[in-house]
């Protein structure tokens, strides 16, 4: 089976990703991604996590986003845009503190997120 999806179903994942952070859901994000999960921001080693600056499976994922969801009480995403290509979505969101970022994410055959990547603006 190929790894190519319908543009409205990835947009859909996208719209999805956004509703469930804003909902403090973090297993339901977590059920959006692949067990075996690489997830990449330069807020892990910040967070004290892998200094490389990327997490692999979904139980080191749920480690770092819970540590960062109880430090961020009022964590917030407003979409701005989605772009989709066959095997990815990038969201493009603002976050509560008005901060603009890039989400990539890269998904299989079967829908599951198995690449994220947060993409921050240059200072």
């Amino acid at each position: 089976m190929p790894n190519h999806h319908q543009p409205s179903s990835l947009a859909e994942l996208g719209r999805t990703w956004v509703e469930a952070w804003n909902a403090r859901e973090l297993e339901r994000v977590l059920t959006l991604y692949d067990e075996e999960t690489v997830m990449t921001s330069d807020r892990i080693p910040a967070m004290g996590f892998d200094e490389s600056g990327t997490v692999r499976g979904k139980d080191a994922l749920r480690a770092y986003w819970g540590k960062a969801l109880a430090l961020l009480p009022n964590l917030h995403f407003s979409l701005i845009e989605l772009f989709v290509s066959p095997d990815s979505v990038v969201v493009f969101y603002e976050n509560e503190r008005g901060k603009r970022i890039c989400e990539y994410l890269r998904v299989n055959a079967a829908g599951k997120i198995v690449q994220g990547s947060a993409n921050h603006p240059v200072p």
